[in-house]
């Protein structure tokens, strides 16, 4: 698989990890009050890899919900860990 390929990829799952994320309130309020974001901010940077590699280490953080949301994903708790990775390159 190409680079590009694969920061497509990454990219692709770490939105699906962070709509996991907003989808519930309390994670939600959780994720914008440690990372100082405002839903303005998610908005306009979606597609900057920087702010997707930093929300799954907000994941990573608090492996309960990096599991859960590689559960719900039908993925691997070390594919989204791997995304944030390929994100950072």
């Amino acid at each position: 698989m190409r680079v590009n390929e694969t920061n497509q990829t990454a990219e692709a799952l770490a939105l699906s990890a962070l709509g996991w994320t907003l989808s519930d309130t309390g994670r939600a309020d959780r994720l914008l009050a440690l990372t100082g974001l405002t839903p303005d901010d998610l908005r306009s940077r979606l597609g900057e890899p920087a702010l997707l590699a930093a929300m799954i280490r907000f994941l990573e953080a608090h492996e309960p919900d990096l599991v859960a949301c590689a559960e719900d994903l039908g993925v691997s708790a070390a594919q989204i860990v791997d995304a944030r990775m390929s994100l950072e390159r």
